[in-house]
Order: structure tokens, then sequence, then C-alpha cells
């Protein structure tokens, strides 16, 4: 890879009044802040990530020793060997790695060493806390990972694993009840969710449950009138969403089954439906932001699993697949659970359980959404399992002590640490790079998959009454920068009390989706590395001049200016993001323990892999699985 990365994308980082007890500056002021102290190697006493706002996730410092040593192969000649030897050292504290130190202990006992080593300045991954303070009040936001999926999909070890953090069946009972009715990113799917779409007088936002519209809803047809869209593109929508006929009616069974498993969905809705392509990005925003790609990659079959329209509209296939969707249209049990920041708070119980001392105060459950954690006690000598930030490894090798060798930088400075064991929670198409002795075949395997890039934001308003005009707390934008378009979490699970009022500061969420939604014929895996490449190419000052665009277009029809209302930014760029899934139209059928997943996460002697990469699976319960087999390898 060739890309070359400058130190432009954190120079018009936005800063205002982020920081918890700092005074706010001047609306519209913009200026730069730093991702984090490089000056020593002890975290400072008001060492506090979640506050920082302009440039995050990937942020500078994070990236550019593992771009060094992957592109073109440089790294440190020599190192610093510390006095420090570990039973078990992480690469990553993402989710799988804090739950392979959660394992591991599990199994070893307290008194086992543990040591995770992270590249970024903060701990969980994609998992990140977004945090903002004005007017005395704290406003959370979604940082990375959003949801706590159903338990039924979890396996026994990974429910035990919540379980342990307080995060059971009557913890998520009460997330339910805790989560109001109309947020429908909550969880609550029967919620109002809205279509926004840019006119020549501004942004047309239309409330009501579009999710439902799209499978014929009540009301869909006076709701699709309301698109402004040509007469003859809504005509085609309504048909569709109501099912007045079957589009595949002159195949036969065996032909549709063949033909919904591959023919794109995009194709489908233009060869058989008859839409036109300036209407599609209609139908696939809600996807792109889930998924990643566009209808050109999925599969017709995919896209009806995943809740796109469609499923009345082939005859046969409502019957035999409306099982696929019918809990996502109708809303009728929970989906999906929610802390007030995400699947952090999943992260802080963690590294809570890992390190109490962290915060010491924290009840658990009740109150991990508010509780203060002292980084400074992440990395004491004195704790069993240490936490270590800031330090991306660039070398793991076993040696003739029987022990593993792992090198890192920590803000510049070469180290070098040993233990009897490794397990590496990281990016797959990064291990390659840190264990050159492995076989050609397992690298091929780690390096197949490409991680599904992602935009998301916070914004910080001055007051949510311009927001209340929408009439709905999530809209989708399907051609907008940014295709989703939320309040924040509403939710008080954890202790937290979001806004009450219209009146007081409220965090905007918008999502991203980079991906090029309009090439045909390029697999998606090229299309997500264009994506990647978007995200780095993109400055700060651009993400944050379509933010306040976006925003103006949609909301200043109800008294809305940017200038003043906006009063922080903050900017989650995750160009490794979501575990790379096959999909139907690129990846054929590996037989069991053949596909590239299966073949990169082989142990490798004393140095196993846990991530959701290595399940090909873009969901928590995966990492956490993974996390538990390689603890398995490792202490067998």
């Amino acid at each position: 890879m060739a890309l070359k990365i400058t130190r432009r994308d954190f120079l018009n980082g936005m800063a205002i009044g982020a920081g918890a007890g700092a005074g706010l500056l001047m609306p519209g002021q913009v200026i730069g802040q730093t991702t984090a102290s490089l000056a020593s190697s002890k975290l400072p006493g008001d060492y506090y990530p979640p506050t920082l706002t302009g440039m995050r996730g990937s942020h500078e410092g994070s990236y550019e020793v593992a771009h060094a040593l992957a592109w073109n192969g440089q790294k440190p000649s020599s190192y610093e060997e510390l006095d420090e030897h570990y039973d078990l050292v992480v690469v990553g504290a993402g989710q799988s790695g804090l739950a392979a130190a959660w394992y591991y202990r599990k199994k070893m006992g307290p008194t086992a060493r543990i040591l995770l080593l992270d590249n970024h300045d903060d701990f969980g991954g994609h998992a990140k806390r977004n945090e903002f303070h004005q007017d005395g009040n704290m406003v959370l936001g979604l940082g990375g990972a959003q949801n706590i999926e159903p338990m039924s999909s979890y396996s026994a070890m990974a429910i035990e694993l919540l379980k342990d953090i307080g995060i059971d069946d009557q913890a998520l009972a009460a997330m339910t009840a805790n989560t109001p009715d109309d947020y429908m990113l909550g969880g609550k799917m029967s919620a109002s969710n809205g279509m926004t779409i840019p006119t020549a007088g501004g942004h047309k936002t239309l409330s009501g449950n579009w999710l439902g519209f799209f499978h014929g809803g009540q009301g869909y047809g006076a709701a699709v009138k309301e698109l402004p869209i040509p007469e003859e593109e809504q005509a085609k929508l309504i048909a569709f969403f109501g099912g007045d006929r079957d589009f595949l009616d002159d195949l036969s069974l065996l032909e549709q089954y063949r033909y919904v498993k591959s023919v794109s969905y995009n194709q489908f809705l233009t060869e058989r439906v008859g839409l036109a392509e300036e209407t599609l990005p209609i139908l696939g925003a809600f996807t792109r932001v889930l998924l990643g790609p566009a209808g050109w990659n999925l599969t017709v079959l995919e896209a009806l699993s995943v809740g796109c329209p469609g499923l009345k509209a082939m005859g046969w296939l409502t019957n035999r697949l409306s099982d696929l969707a019918g809990g996502f249209v109708l809303g009728d049990a929970p989906v999906a659970y929610m802390f007030p920041d995400g699947n952090a708070s999943v992260a802080r119980l963690l590294v809570h359980k890992l390190i109490p001392n962290v915060a010491p105060a924290m009840k658990g459950f009740e109150d991990v959404a508010i509780s203060n954690f002292n980084y400074e006690a992440l990395d004491l000598d004195d704790n069993s399992t240490r936490l270590r930030l800031n330090s991306t490894v660039v070398g793991v090798k076993e040696t003739a002590l029987n022990h593993v060798r792992v090198d890192y930088v920590e803000k510049g400075q070469p180290l070098s640490i040993s233990a009897d064991h490794c397990i590496l929670a990281c990016y797959n198409g990064l291990i390659p790079h840190l264990c050159p002795e492995m076989s050609d075949q397992q690298k091929e395997g780690l390096s197949y998959g490409v991680k599904v890039p992602f935009v998301y934001a916070n914004v910080l308003l001055k007051n949510g009454r311009a927001f209340a005009g929408l009439d709905t707390t999530f809209t989708q934008c399907p051609y907008d920068p940014f295709q989703w378009v939320s309040a924040a979490p509403t939710v008080t699970s954890g202790g937290y009390q979001p806004p009450q009022s219209p009146d007081r500061p409220m965090a905007a969420f918008m999502m991203a989706s980079p991906t090029p939604a309009d090439i045909k014929g390029m697999p998606a895996r090229e299309l997500f590395r264009l994506g990647r490449h978007k995200i780095y190419g993109t400055p700060f000052k651009d993400y944050e001049q379509q933010i306040r665009d976006q925003l103006q277009g949609m909301l200043g029809q109800y008294g809305f200016n940017h200038e003043t209302d906006i009063t922080a930014i903050t900017v989650n760029r995750i160009p490794h993001g979501y575990a790379y899934s096959y999909l139907g139209l690129d990846d054929p059928d590996w037989d069991e323990g053949h596909a590239p997943h299966e073949i990169g996460r082989a142990q490798f002697g004393r140095i196993s892999i846990a991530n959701s990469d290595s399940e090909a699976i873009p969901l928590m319960q995966a990492a956490f699985d993974a996390a538990w087999r390689a603890v398995q390898e490792q202490s067998a």
C-alpha cells in the first residue's frame, strides 16, 4: 500500500468546552487539541480521553508506527528490555482483548500476571466513549460500537462473562425499561424513524416509522407520496413496499431461489422493480451503515435478511423468509440493548473487573455510565492485571527460553517485554507483520478480510430546540455525507440522566459509511479499502464542514444556526471497523476449517489470535468467543 498520510488530519481539531471542568470558548471558535500527553511514560492525573474532541478513533499517534511497519517494513532496530515478565500479554485492549484477560484470569486465578497493550490513548477498541460537559451537564455520545444483541445469539461462555460484570437478564430488562419508546437506536424498532431528503428549498424530513413503511406498514402509501421524488418513482415504491405484485413470478421456484442468492439487490431493484438508480439510496441508507457496502454488493437474500424491503414483493418468499424481517419491522421484542455511551460501558465494566482501583467507588451496572475512571491506576506495578495505552506492538516472537518476546513502541520509545503466552487481539491484517515467521498460508488467511470503515460523529448542541422540530429522534439521510442522524442515547441505564428538556444541551449522533455506493462490479473488499483511504485522506476541517452543512440544511428551518448553536464536535474515524463477513457475490463457500479466517486464526505456538476478524462476524459476542478460544489454546 503506497498511500501517504500527512499530519494534517489533526491540525483542525475542534474542542469547544469539551474537557471536564473546562470553561466554554466563544461559539464557533476552532482550536487544535492534542489527543494525549506524549511527554512522559506515566499518565498525568488529568488524563481523561473520553472528553477529548476533534479527531478521535484512529487519532494522531495511534497509527503511524503500525503504518510504517505494514507499508514500509520499518520498525526500530533495537529496544530497551524492561524488567517485566508476565504470564500473558494481550495485544489490543478492545472487547476481545479485555475478554481474553478476563477469561485467562478466571481460569488461572486472580494472581495471574497479565499486561494489555493498546496503540490508542483509550481502551475499548471500537467501543469508545464520547463525553461532553457544558453548563454543569454531562452529555454522553456514541463513539463506536453501540448495542448488546439479544442473549439468544450468545454462547454460554460469553453469557458467563456478561453476567460476571453485571449484565444479566435482570439488567437487560432494566435497559429495555430505561430506553424510551421513541428511541429507535436503543432497540425500539416501532419508534418513529424519519427520512430526510435534500431539496432546492432545504432538507425535508418526513417522520414516521420508515422501517415499517418499507414493508408495507400502516400509512406507507401516504408517506411515500410525501417524498420529494418523481411521481413515477413514488408509484413504483408504493407497489414494491405493499407487495402489489410478485416481481419474480416469471421464474420457477428453483430459479427464484438461485436468483435471490446470486443477483445483487440493486440489480433486482433496477431490472425487476424498475427503480431509477437515483432512488436506490432511499432503500440502502440504513443498510450501508449496518454493513458498509451498498446493494450492488449484497445478494437479494442478504439484503432481505438485514431488513431491506422486498419480502412482500416476491411471492413464495413472503411466507418462507418472513422470519428474517418480522421482529425487525414490527418491534414485538427488543432487538438490541444500549448503554448511554454504547458498548463503551461494557468495556468499562470489564476494565473495572480486571483493575478495580480504576474506579474504587463504582458499584457496577447501576452506575458505570457516570463513574469517573482514574486512568493513572491502569498501569501500576502492584496491579496483577495492567493496561498500557499509547503502545503499538511491532513484533511478537517465541524465544529459545520458551517465552514470547513482545516489542512495542510507547510514545516514540522502543521497548521490549517477555511473557509465557501472548494473545493477539488486534487487527488481523497487522498480524503477519508482527509475526513474520508464520507460514505464507496463515498470512494469506489473516490478510484476506478487509475491515469495514465507518465514521461516528457527536455534535454538542447548545440546546435541543431545533432538533425537536424534526419530530423524530432518528432519521435516515440517504443523500448526505452522514446517512444516520439521531439524538445521542436518551437511555438512563448506568445511572446517566440524559437531557430532560429541549432547552438543555444535547448531542446529535451522526454516522457515515465512507464505502463508495455507486461503483458496480468491484468486490466489497476493494471498496472497503477505498473507504479506508477516504477516511485517512479527509482532514477534520472537511468533516466539520460536512457536519455543519448537513445540520444547517436539516435544522435551519427550525431556527438553528450552526455558527452559534454547535459548541463542540467529536469525529471518530474508524478505518479498520467491522470484521469482514463473507458475501455471496464475492466469496466462495469454503469447506469447514478451510475458510481464510479459520486458517488465519491457527495457534502459533505460544501465540494465539482472538478478535472478531478470526470469527468473520462483526459482533461483540464473536469477539468474546474468540477470546475464550485463544485462552483455551494458551492454558491447555
